[in-house]
């Protein structure tokens, strides 16, 4: 007498179908992250230090090919480079350009002035952040008042030796400082106080 075969369990059927489910979501997933990982997007990548204020044009930058992903529209892509745009903060050689870092040039809020130093530390460079310090003459003009901060974050953009007959205690110094600050610099250029530049923090 013939037995009848045994059914197998609804509930082994079960489980070997979501193993399969699973298996299949694993395989989608990696081939989702390779994938996406091949794929590339043309962004911005500053050639030198910009300074912020500076009008950007492309001979400041570079396309390069970056995998970004979901980060793609944080970054500026070449053709984003609007006529008239200037960089908002320093940005250093070799830096991808992000969007929040480049504005319109009627916003500017910082320019530039030339100040003569008597005292210019060694390792500083386009880009690095100083504090300007004055010590203004007092009445007799033999003299001078107790050095003071006169602007506390400016942003050297290049040295340069001065010339003339100060060249050899003096050194032409161009800044970035913001707008607001350029009286005050002015008028102490103008009013004979002996600036000094330090490096950002070291006078505090």
């Amino acid at each position: 007498m013939m037995h009848p075969r045994a059914r197998r369990p609804f509930f082994g059927d079960l489980r070997f179908l979501i193993g399969l489910a699973l298996v299949a979501v694993s395989i989608a997933g990696v081939w989702l992250l390779v994938s996406s990982s091949r794929q590339t997007t043309p962004v911005l990548q500053a050639t030198r230090t910009v300074l912020p204020g500076e009008s950007l044009t492309s001979a400041d930058f570079q396309v390069v090919e970056v995998g970004l992903a979901a980060l793609t529209e944080t970054y500026l892509a070449p053709q984003d480079l609007d006529p008239g745009s200037i960089a908002t903060r320093t940005l250093p050689q070799g830096e991808l350009v992000p969007q929040s870092a480049i504005g319109d040039e009627d916003a500017a809020r910082t320019t530039t002035v030339v100040v003569s130093s008597i005292s210019i530390p060694e390792g500083l460079g386009a880009g690095s952040v100083v504090e300007l310090w004055h010590a203004p003459p007092v009445d007799d003009g033999r003299s001078f008042d107790a050095p003071r901060v006169l602007v506390g974050d400016a942003i050297v953009g290049s040295i340069a030796e001065a010339e003339g007959m100060l060249s050899q205690t003096r050194t032409d110094v161009e800044v970035v400082i913001d707008r607001a600050d350029v009286g005050d610099v002015l008028a102490a250029i103008t009013g004979g106080s002996i600036i000094s530049i330090i490096p950002a923090g070291a006078g505090s």
